[in-house]
């Protein structure tokens, strides 16, 4: 019971539709509630809010469903207030939200504005609004910790401009979220997976490409070191210890979660 007694706001905390395995929001909250957290799972499709928390009041936890777009700051604010009005304050916000080939991310070369404009919307403008509003109510508690989702692709030759620039900017973010709240005691940190095997990484390449599932998961999982993709349990246990007292030191840092793919050089 890592969390007993904390909060916890998990914006993008929904499973993806489709038949591939676990994704990183539905994995994460229920590793929150399941080390002892009462968690506010935040999703734009509140059938798949509502379906992760049948599955954690069904093991014995609490949680609550939430209808958020991401995209909209009235939604991120108003998920911050209930937050904070049903839990009595917000100890964890959880940054899980973001798309890349979906949005029809392409090089730099190619890339039309509107793209790059959702990429951006997206996949950082929607954690700096969540932050945002989250920060208020942290400040005057003293306490807090922010985990935002970023990539190994904000630091590897990854292809397409959209994604990869949001996700460098959540870096920056998280160090000037960390410095700048350090004196109220509120940790903000960032996670970077790589080849993570989720519906959102896999099946969306599987469809894009032309190709079977088993294809795309055996082509990254080939371009691993470790020799396999991650899980999105990978990444839910490492935010559970990030969020946890545990890591009470830890701030301003980006933590790979990649299967050493970052060590490459060259």
């Amino acid at each position: 019971m890592r969390l007993e007694g904390k909060s916890a706001l998990v914006i993008g905390g929904g499973q993806k539709p489709g038949n591939g395995p676990v994704g990183n929001g539905r994995a994460v909250s229920l590793t929150y509630a399941r080390e002892g957290a009462s968690v506010m799972v935040a999703d734009r499709d509140p059938t798949s809010a509502e379906a992760v928390v049948a599955e954690i009041t069904a093991a014995g936890g609490q949680a609550t469903a939430l209808t958020v777009d991401a995209l909209v700051e009235n939604d991120l604010a108003a998920a911050v207030a209930e937050t904070e009005a049903k839990l009595g304050g917000l100890d964890i916000l959880h940054n899980n939200v973001g798309l890349s080939i979906e949005l029809g991310d392409a090089p730099v070369t190619e890339i039309e504005s509107d793209v790059f404009d959702n990429s951006m919307a997206l996949n950082l403008r929607s954690m700096v609004l969540a932050c945002k509003h989250a920060l208020r109510g942290m400040r005057e508690r003293r306490k807090g910790v922010i985990i935002n989702i970023s990539s190994i692709a904000a630091t590897e030759a990854y292809p397409w401009v959209g994604y990869k620039v949001a996700k460098a900017g959540i870096l920056a973010l998280t160090e000037q979220l960390a410095i700048q709240n350090a004196e109220y005691g509120i940790r903000c940190v960032s996670l970077a997976p790589g080849k993570i095997d989720t519906v959102m990484a896999v099946d969306a390449r599987a469809k894009a490409w032309g190709k079977t599932r088993e294809e795309i998961a055996a082509e990254r999982a080939a371009s691993v070191p470790i020799g396999r993709q991650g899980t999105a349990w990978d990444v839910a246990n490492a935010a559970l210890f990030m969020a946890s007292d545990e890591a009470s030191f830890i701030s301003g840092v980006h933590l790979r979660i990649d299967g050493a793919a970052g060590c490459r050089v060259g």
